[in-house]
Protein backbone atom coordinates (compact mmCIF):
# COMPACT_ATOMS: atom_id res chain seq x y z
CA UNK A 1 0.00 0.00 0.00
CA UNK A 2 1.29 3.42 -0.96
CA UNK A 3 2.43 5.71 1.87
CA UNK A 4 0.11 8.49 0.72
CA UNK A 5 -2.85 6.08 0.82
CA UNK A 6 -1.84 4.91 4.31
CA UNK A 7 -1.65 8.51 5.51
CA UNK A 8 -5.01 9.29 3.91
CA UNK A 9 -6.69 6.35 5.66
CA UNK A 10 -5.00 7.24 8.94
CA UNK A 11 -6.26 10.83 8.86
CA UNK A 12 -9.77 9.69 8.02
CA UNK A 13 -9.92 7.16 10.84
CA UNK A 14 -8.59 9.73 13.32
CA UNK A 15 -11.58 11.95 12.47
CA UNK A 16 -14.09 9.22 13.28
CA UNK A 17 -15.37 9.18 16.89
CA UNK A 18 -14.63 5.88 18.63
CA UNK A 19 -18.32 5.18 19.25
CA UNK A 20 -18.92 5.37 15.46
CA UNK A 21 -15.78 3.63 14.29
CA UNK A 22 -17.16 0.08 14.16
CA UNK A 23 -20.33 1.18 12.36
CA UNK A 24 -18.44 3.13 9.72
CA UNK A 25 -15.88 0.37 9.16
CA UNK A 26 -18.70 -2.15 8.64
CA UNK A 27 -20.37 0.21 6.16
CA UNK A 28 -17.00 0.54 4.39
CA UNK A 29 -16.99 -3.26 3.93
CA UNK A 30 -13.31 -3.32 3.04
CA UNK A 31 -12.07 -5.20 6.10
CA UNK A 32 -13.72 -8.53 6.79
CA UNK A 33 -15.66 -9.33 9.95
CA UNK A 34 -12.87 -11.67 11.08
CA UNK A 35 -10.27 -8.91 10.65
CA UNK A 36 -12.35 -6.43 12.64
CA UNK A 37 -12.71 -8.94 15.47
CA UNK A 38 -8.93 -8.90 15.90
CA UNK A 39 -9.03 -5.19 16.76
CA UNK A 40 -9.41 -4.15 20.40
CA UNK A 41 -11.53 -1.01 20.10
CA UNK A 42 -11.27 -0.37 23.85
CA UNK A 43 -7.59 0.54 23.75
CA UNK A 44 -6.17 3.96 22.96
CA UNK A 45 -7.22 5.31 19.59
CA UNK A 46 -3.64 5.60 18.35
CA UNK A 47 -3.19 1.85 18.87
CA UNK A 48 -6.51 1.13 17.16
CA UNK A 49 -5.48 3.23 14.17
CA UNK A 50 -2.12 1.48 13.86
CA UNK A 51 -3.79 -1.92 13.92
CA UNK A 52 -6.32 -0.88 11.28
CA UNK A 53 -3.60 0.57 9.03
CA UNK A 54 -1.71 -2.73 9.31
CA UNK A 55 -4.83 -4.63 8.21
CA UNK A 56 -5.30 -2.24 5.27
CA UNK A 57 -1.69 -2.78 4.23
CA UNK A 58 -2.26 -6.53 4.23
CA UNK A 59 -5.21 -6.09 1.88
CA UNK A 60 -3.32 -3.51 -0.22
CA UNK A 61 -5.89 -0.76 0.02
CA UNK A 62 -6.03 1.54 -3.00
CA UNK A 63 -6.67 5.27 -3.25
CA UNK A 64 -10.24 4.54 -4.29
CA UNK A 65 -10.74 2.38 -1.17
CA UNK A 66 -9.50 5.26 0.99
CA UNK A 67 -11.76 7.72 -0.84
CA UNK A 68 -14.74 5.44 -0.25
CA UNK A 69 -14.05 5.46 3.50
CA UNK A 70 -13.96 9.26 3.39
CA UNK A 71 -17.32 9.35 1.56
CA UNK A 72 -18.91 7.15 4.22
CA UNK A 73 -17.54 9.37 6.98
CA UNK A 74 -18.95 12.43 5.20
CA UNK A 75 -22.34 10.75 4.88
CA UNK A 76 -22.40 10.21 8.64
CA UNK A 77 -21.30 13.82 9.26
CA UNK A 78 -22.91 15.63 6.34
CA UNK A 79 -23.95 18.52 8.62
CA UNK A 80 -20.28 19.51 8.83
CA UNK A 81 -20.53 20.69 5.21
CA UNK A 82 -22.49 23.58 3.75
CA UNK A 83 -24.57 22.36 0.80
CA UNK A 84 -25.70 24.26 -2.30
CA UNK A 85 -28.53 23.15 -4.58
CA UNK A 86 -28.23 22.94 -8.36
CA UNK A 87 -31.18 22.48 -10.70
CA UNK A 88 -30.85 21.10 -14.21
CA UNK A 89 -33.31 21.28 -17.08
CA UNK A 90 -33.94 19.61 -20.41
CA UNK A 91 -33.86 21.42 -23.72
CA UNK A 92 -37.09 22.29 -25.57
CA UNK A 93 -38.78 19.13 -26.79
CA UNK A 94 -36.31 16.78 -25.12
CA UNK A 95 -37.77 13.62 -23.63
CA UNK A 96 -36.83 11.99 -20.35
CA UNK A 97 -34.19 9.32 -20.98
CA UNK A 98 -33.80 6.05 -19.10
CA UNK A 99 -31.08 6.47 -16.49
CA UNK A 100 -28.08 4.16 -16.50
CA UNK A 101 -25.91 4.58 -13.39
CA UNK A 102 -22.87 2.90 -14.94
CA UNK A 103 -23.07 5.14 -17.98
CA UNK A 104 -23.50 8.21 -15.76
CA UNK A 105 -20.36 7.37 -13.77
CA UNK A 106 -18.23 6.72 -16.84
CA UNK A 107 -19.40 9.87 -18.59
CA UNK A 108 -18.95 12.09 -15.50
CA UNK A 109 -15.45 10.80 -14.85
CA UNK A 110 -14.29 11.09 -18.47
CA UNK A 111 -15.47 14.69 -18.79
CA UNK A 112 -13.48 15.77 -15.72
CA UNK A 113 -10.37 13.80 -16.61
CA UNK A 114 -10.31 15.10 -20.19
CA UNK A 115 -10.52 18.70 -19.01
CA UNK A 116 -8.19 18.31 -16.04
CA UNK A 117 -5.34 15.84 -16.03
CA UNK A 118 -4.90 15.48 -12.26
CA UNK A 119 -8.28 14.70 -10.73
CA UNK A 120 -9.62 11.66 -8.88
CA UNK A 121 -13.31 10.78 -8.86
CA UNK A 122 -14.96 8.23 -6.57
CA UNK A 123 -18.60 7.11 -6.31
CA UNK A 124 -20.84 5.47 -3.74
CA UNK A 125 -24.45 4.57 -4.44
CA UNK A 126 -27.12 4.71 -1.75
CA UNK A 127 -30.52 3.11 -1.31
CA UNK A 128 -32.39 6.31 -2.26
CA UNK A 129 -31.38 6.15 -5.94
CA UNK A 130 -28.67 8.64 -5.15
CA UNK A 131 -24.97 8.58 -5.90
CA UNK A 132 -22.38 10.32 -3.75
CA UNK A 133 -19.49 11.68 -5.79
CA UNK A 134 -16.13 12.70 -4.34
CA UNK A 135 -13.82 14.83 -6.47
CA UNK A 136 -10.26 15.59 -5.41
CA UNK A 137 -8.91 18.42 -7.55
CA UNK A 138 -5.41 18.96 -8.82
CA UNK A 139 -3.95 21.09 -11.60
CA UNK A 140 -2.00 20.35 -14.74
CA UNK A 141 1.16 20.36 -12.62
CA UNK A 142 0.07 19.27 -9.12
CA UNK A 143 -1.48 16.05 -7.84
CA UNK A 144 -5.06 16.02 -6.51
CA UNK A 145 -5.44 17.31 -2.96
CA UNK A 146 -7.23 14.48 -1.16
CA UNK A 147 -7.85 16.63 1.91
CA UNK A 148 -9.91 19.36 0.20
CA UNK A 149 -12.36 17.43 -1.98
CA UNK A 150 -15.74 18.45 -3.34
CA UNK A 151 -18.76 16.24 -2.63
CA UNK A 152 -21.77 16.00 -4.90
CA UNK A 153 -25.00 14.11 -4.22
CA UNK A 154 -27.05 13.44 -7.34
CA UNK A 155 -30.48 11.82 -7.28
CA UNK A 156 -31.01 9.82 -10.46
CA UNK A 157 -33.90 10.70 -12.74
CA UNK A 158 -34.31 14.09 -11.04
CA UNK A 159 -32.98 17.50 -12.09
CA UNK A 160 -31.39 18.18 -8.68
CA UNK A 161 -27.85 17.84 -7.37
CA UNK A 162 -26.38 18.99 -4.06
CA UNK A 163 -22.78 20.18 -3.83
CA UNK A 164 -20.66 20.91 -0.80
CA UNK A 165 -19.37 24.47 -0.74
CA UNK A 166 -15.73 24.73 -1.68
CA UNK A 167 -13.05 27.39 -1.93
CA UNK A 168 -12.15 26.02 -5.38
CA UNK A 169 -14.82 28.02 -7.20
CA UNK A 170 -12.88 27.93 -10.46
CA UNK A 171 -13.86 24.27 -10.88
CA UNK A 172 -17.61 24.86 -10.43
CA UNK A 173 -18.32 25.45 -14.17
CA UNK A 174 -16.48 22.25 -15.10
CA UNK A 175 -18.35 20.32 -12.44
CA UNK A 176 -21.66 21.71 -13.71
CA UNK A 177 -20.78 20.71 -17.26
CA UNK A 178 -19.96 17.16 -16.17
CA UNK A 179 -23.23 16.86 -14.24
CA UNK A 180 -25.31 18.23 -17.10
CA UNK A 181 -23.83 16.02 -19.81
CA UNK A 182 -23.64 12.85 -17.70
CA UNK A 183 -27.26 13.16 -16.57
CA UNK A 184 -28.38 14.12 -20.11
CA UNK A 185 -29.70 17.56 -19.28
CA UNK A 186 -29.42 20.79 -21.23
CA UNK A 187 -28.37 23.40 -18.66
CA UNK A 188 -27.74 23.83 -14.94
CA UNK A 189 -28.32 26.74 -12.54
CA UNK A 190 -27.48 27.28 -8.89
CA UNK A 191 -30.55 27.75 -6.71
CA UNK A 192 -30.60 30.31 -3.91
CA UNK A 193 -30.81 27.68 -1.19
CA UNK A 194 -28.05 26.66 1.17
CA UNK A 195 -27.90 24.70 4.41
CA UNK A 196 -25.82 22.32 6.47
CA UNK A 197 -28.79 19.96 6.57
CA UNK A 198 -28.82 17.99 3.34
CA UNK A 199 -32.03 16.14 4.21
CA UNK A 200 -33.86 19.43 4.71
CA UNK A 201 -32.73 20.76 1.33
CA UNK A 202 -33.86 17.52 -0.26
CA UNK A 203 -37.24 17.79 1.48
CA UNK A 204 -37.69 21.34 0.15
CA UNK A 205 -36.83 20.74 -3.50
CA UNK A 206 -38.62 17.39 -3.64
CA UNK A 207 -41.57 18.76 -1.62
CA UNK A 208 -41.32 15.84 0.78
CA UNK A 209 -42.06 17.67 4.03
CA UNK A 210 -45.47 16.77 5.44
CA UNK A 211 -47.83 19.66 6.01
CA UNK A 212 -50.82 17.49 6.99
CA UNK A 213 -52.34 18.84 10.16
CA UNK A 214 -52.32 16.70 13.28
CA UNK A 215 -55.79 15.89 14.61
CA UNK A 216 -54.99 16.49 18.27
CA UNK A 217 -55.08 20.26 17.68
CA UNK A 218 -58.40 20.27 15.84
CA UNK A 219 -60.54 18.83 18.62
CA UNK A 220 -60.64 22.07 20.63
CA UNK A 221 -62.44 24.98 18.94
CA UNK A 222 -60.44 28.16 18.61
CA UNK A 223 -63.06 30.08 20.56
CA UNK A 224 -62.43 27.88 23.60
CA UNK A 225 -58.68 28.32 23.60
CA UNK A 226 -56.98 30.95 25.70
CA UNK A 227 -56.23 33.96 23.55
CA UNK A 228 -54.83 36.13 26.30
CA UNK A 229 -57.70 38.65 26.12
CA UNK A 230 -58.85 40.91 28.92
CA UNK A 231 -62.24 39.74 30.27
CA UNK A 232 -63.26 43.37 30.72
CA UNK A 233 -62.65 44.19 27.06
CA UNK A 234 -65.54 45.26 24.85
CA UNK A 235 -67.26 42.18 23.37
CA UNK A 236 -67.01 43.61 19.85
CA UNK A 237 -63.25 44.01 20.18
CA UNK A 238 -62.98 40.47 21.57
CA UNK A 239 -64.91 39.13 18.58
CA UNK A 240 -62.73 41.08 16.13
CA UNK A 241 -59.55 39.80 17.75
CA UNK A 242 -60.81 36.21 17.73
CA UNK A 243 -61.68 36.42 14.02
CA UNK A 244 -58.27 37.90 13.20
CA UNK A 245 -56.38 35.34 15.25
CA UNK A 246 -58.37 32.54 13.63
CA UNK A 247 -57.46 33.87 10.20
CA UNK A 248 -53.77 34.19 11.09
CA UNK A 249 -53.68 30.72 12.58
CA UNK A 250 -55.50 29.17 9.65
CA UNK A 251 -53.19 30.68 7.02
CA UNK A 252 -50.12 29.92 9.11
CA UNK A 253 -51.16 26.27 9.36
CA UNK A 254 -51.94 26.12 5.64
CA UNK A 255 -48.48 27.49 4.87
CA UNK A 256 -46.31 25.71 7.43
CA UNK A 257 -48.39 22.91 8.94
CA UNK A 258 -47.86 21.59 12.47
CA UNK A 259 -44.82 19.46 11.74
CA UNK A 260 -41.19 20.60 12.12
CA UNK A 261 -39.95 22.61 9.17
CA UNK A 262 -37.00 21.52 6.98
CA UNK A 263 -33.90 23.12 8.48
CA UNK A 264 -32.86 25.74 5.95
CA UNK A 265 -30.08 28.16 6.92
CA UNK A 266 -29.71 30.43 3.92
CA UNK A 267 -31.78 31.89 1.10
CA UNK A 268 -31.16 34.85 -1.17
CA UNK A 269 -33.20 36.65 -3.80
CA UNK A 270 -32.08 38.95 -6.59
CA UNK A 271 -34.32 41.98 -7.00
CA UNK A 272 -34.72 44.65 -9.66
CA UNK A 273 -36.79 47.68 -8.77
CA UNK A 274 -37.44 51.19 -10.00
CA UNK A 275 -38.23 54.10 -7.72
CA UNK A 276 -41.22 56.37 -8.20
CA UNK A 277 -41.29 59.84 -6.69
CA UNK A 278 -43.52 62.91 -6.95
CA UNK A 279 -40.57 65.12 -6.13
CA UNK A 280 -38.88 66.84 -9.05
CA UNK A 281 -35.25 66.15 -9.54
CA UNK A 282 -35.20 62.80 -7.79
CA UNK A 283 -32.07 61.00 -8.94
CA UNK A 284 -33.42 57.51 -8.31
CA UNK A 285 -36.79 58.25 -9.93
CA UNK A 286 -35.10 59.51 -13.11
CA UNK A 287 -32.80 56.50 -13.31
CA UNK A 288 -33.62 54.44 -16.39
CA UNK A 289 -31.83 51.30 -15.28
CA UNK A 290 -33.48 49.43 -12.39
CA UNK A 291 -31.70 49.28 -9.08
CA UNK A 292 -30.38 45.75 -8.57
CA UNK A 293 -29.82 44.35 -5.12
CA UNK A 294 -29.50 41.06 -3.34
CA UNK A 295 -31.69 40.17 -0.36
CA UNK A 296 -30.15 37.57 1.91
CA UNK A 297 -31.93 35.62 4.62
CA UNK A 298 -29.75 33.70 7.06
CA UNK A 299 -30.68 31.93 10.24
CA UNK A 300 -29.87 28.73 12.14
CA UNK A 301 -33.43 27.69 11.24
CA UNK A 302 -34.77 30.01 8.56
CA UNK A 303 -38.22 28.50 7.97
CA UNK A 304 -39.03 28.38 11.67
CA UNK A 305 -37.86 31.99 11.96
CA UNK A 306 -40.16 33.02 9.11
CA UNK A 307 -42.97 31.05 10.71
CA UNK A 308 -42.53 33.06 13.91
CA UNK A 309 -43.17 36.25 11.91
CA UNK A 310 -46.59 35.05 10.78
CA UNK A 311 -48.46 36.38 13.84
CA UNK A 312 -46.97 39.80 13.03
CA UNK A 313 -49.29 40.11 10.00
CA UNK A 314 -46.62 38.98 7.54
CA UNK A 315 -48.12 35.55 6.80
CA UNK A 316 -49.40 36.42 3.30
CA UNK A 317 -45.99 37.62 2.17
CA UNK A 318 -44.25 34.63 3.75
CA UNK A 319 -46.65 32.24 2.06
CA UNK A 320 -45.63 33.61 -1.34
CA UNK A 321 -41.95 33.31 -0.44
CA UNK A 322 -42.31 29.66 0.51
CA UNK A 323 -44.21 28.90 -2.68
CA UNK A 324 -41.36 30.50 -4.60
CA UNK A 325 -38.71 28.55 -2.69
CA UNK A 326 -40.35 25.31 -3.81
CA UNK A 327 -40.40 26.37 -7.49
CA UNK A 328 -37.53 28.76 -8.00
CA UNK A 329 -37.94 29.15 -11.72
CA UNK A 330 -41.35 30.82 -11.58
CA UNK A 331 -42.77 34.16 -10.49
CA UNK A 332 -39.71 36.41 -10.51
CA UNK A 333 -41.73 39.60 -10.76
CA UNK A 334 -44.18 38.52 -8.07
CA UNK A 335 -41.29 37.55 -5.85
CA UNK A 336 -39.56 40.89 -6.30
CA UNK A 337 -42.70 42.75 -5.30
CA UNK A 338 -43.39 40.37 -2.45
CA UNK A 339 -39.84 40.51 -1.11
CA UNK A 340 -39.58 44.29 -1.28
CA UNK A 341 -42.90 44.70 0.54
CA UNK A 342 -41.92 42.07 3.07
CA UNK A 343 -38.61 43.77 3.83
CA UNK A 344 -40.31 47.13 4.09
CA UNK A 345 -42.99 45.73 6.40
CA UNK A 346 -40.35 44.23 8.65
CA UNK A 347 -38.42 47.51 8.84
CA UNK A 348 -41.54 49.54 9.64
CA UNK A 349 -42.72 47.03 12.18
CA UNK A 350 -39.33 46.94 13.87
CA UNK A 351 -39.06 50.71 14.08
CA UNK A 352 -42.60 51.38 15.30
CA UNK A 353 -43.17 48.41 17.61
CA UNK A 354 -39.69 47.27 18.55
CA UNK A 355 -40.40 46.40 22.18
CA UNK A 356 -43.62 44.59 21.43
CA UNK A 357 -42.08 42.67 18.53
CA UNK A 358 -39.08 41.59 20.57
CA UNK A 359 -41.31 40.27 23.32
CA UNK A 360 -44.12 38.71 21.32
CA UNK A 361 -43.33 38.10 17.65
CA UNK A 362 -39.80 38.66 16.43
CA UNK A 363 -37.43 35.75 16.15
CA UNK A 364 -33.88 36.53 17.35
CA UNK A 365 -32.51 34.03 14.82
CA UNK A 366 -33.35 35.82 11.60
CA UNK A 367 -31.09 38.43 10.04
CA UNK A 368 -32.10 40.48 7.02
CA UNK A 369 -29.36 42.08 5.01
CA UNK A 370 -29.63 44.19 1.85
CA UNK A 371 -26.60 44.50 -0.40
CA UNK A 372 -26.47 47.00 -3.23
Amino acid sequence: MDETVAEFIKRTILKIPLNELTTILKAWDFLSENQLQTVNFRQRKESVVQHLIHLCEEKRASLNDAALLDIIYTQFHQHQKVWDVFQMSKGPGEDVDLFDMKQFKNSFKKILQRALKNVTVSFRETEENAVWIRIAWGTQYTKPNQYKPTYVVYYSQTPYAFKSSSTLRRNTPLLGQALTIASKHHQIVKMDLRSRYLDSLKAIVFKQYNQTFETHNSTTPLQERSLGLDINMDSRIIHENIVEKERVQRITQETFGDYPQPQLEFAQYKLETKFKSDLNGSILAEREEPLRCLIKFSSPHLLEALKSLAPAALFSRIQKLLCYSASHSQGTQDLSSCMSHCIQDVKIMMSQHLDMVNQMYASPDIQLTTID
